[in-house]
């Protein structure tokens, strides 16, 4: 029985193409809900980068890859912060590895320079191309759980080389959102079903790229939307249709989470 989906934001919510939430599936997650199944948000974004999804009753956020939980009410069931000492070796790495870096928080995305990256990036998922600004005076006033290294894959990892207690979760070809070593959706879609007292077994998530591939397996059924990277794809129980196809509300459908079975296809069918 499945009692909670966990489910993430950009490309299994929220399309590239429209930069919206499908009306089909707010309508459907909205009938999950009445049925009595928690909706809950599992998105490497900042809980308070949701604007988006206003119109989505939800049950929880797990933001930040899994680095931070937070309840409706704007309790905080976990967090897990950069540590200083990460902090003060990224930002001297940027400098000599010229990559841009960037905190996320609450209150938005933060950058030390603006390229042309940070400018795609900023496009890509709608949001306003940051500003650069002093991180050090910003990571003194407030909570950090996620970095952003804007480089690509085959500079990943003589970067991460220098950070053995943090980890790259990436969702994305031009950067790699860091967190804190073990952090990643399914830490935190565990740790909030401890909280809420359901088991992963009675968890569905749904999510596209590479940094949800450990929610999909974790989770005790994986759904990839049909836009999903190969490693989503690969990692999912089932896969569905495209986000643009109403890829949410048919998987829904299909496992009688709401309304009547419909179209899913399984891997490799």
């Amino acid at each position: 029985m499945i009692r909670a989906l966990f489910l993430d934001v950009d490309g299994t919510l929220v399309s590239f193409r429209t930069h919206r939430i499908a009306p089909s599936a707010v309508a459907a997650l909205r009938e999950a809900r009445a049925r009595g199944v928690g909706v809950f948000i599992a998105t490497g974004r900042a809980a308070g980068d949701l604007e988006v999804l206003r119109d989505l009753p939800r049950d929880g956020v797990v933001a930040l890859n899994g680095a931070c939980g937070v309840l409706p009410d704007g309790t905080t069931v976990f967090s897990r912060p950069i540590p200083r000492e990460d902090f003060e070796r990224a930002l001297r790495l940027s400098d000599e590895l010229d990559f841009p870096l960037a905190l996320e928080l609450d209150a938005g995305i933060f950058v030390n320079r603006v390229t042309a990256d940070v400018e795609r990036v900023a496009r890509q998922v709608d949001h306003p191309v940051p500003e650069a600004t002093d991180l050090r005076a910003l990571f003194d006033r407030t909570e950090c759980c996620q970095m952003c290294f804007y480089c690509d894959a085959g500079r990943e990892p003589r970067i991460m080389a220098e950070f053995p207690g943090l980890t790259a979760n990436r969702w994305n070809p031009l950067f790699a959102d860091i967190n804190v070593r073990g952090v990643d959706k399914a830490s935190g879609m565990a740790a909030m079903a401890a909280r809420c007292g359901f088991a992963l077994a009675e968890v569905m998530a749904f999510g596209d790229g590479g940094n949800d591939v450990p929610m999909l397996r974790a989770a005790g059924v994986g759904v990839a939307m049909g836009n999903g990277c190969p490693a989503a794809l690969a990692a999912a129980d089932y896969v569905t249709a495209d986000i643009d196809d109403d890829g949410l509300r048919r998987a829904l459908e299909h496992f009688g989470v709401i309304g009547q079975p419909g179209p899913a296809r399984r891997i490799n069918d």
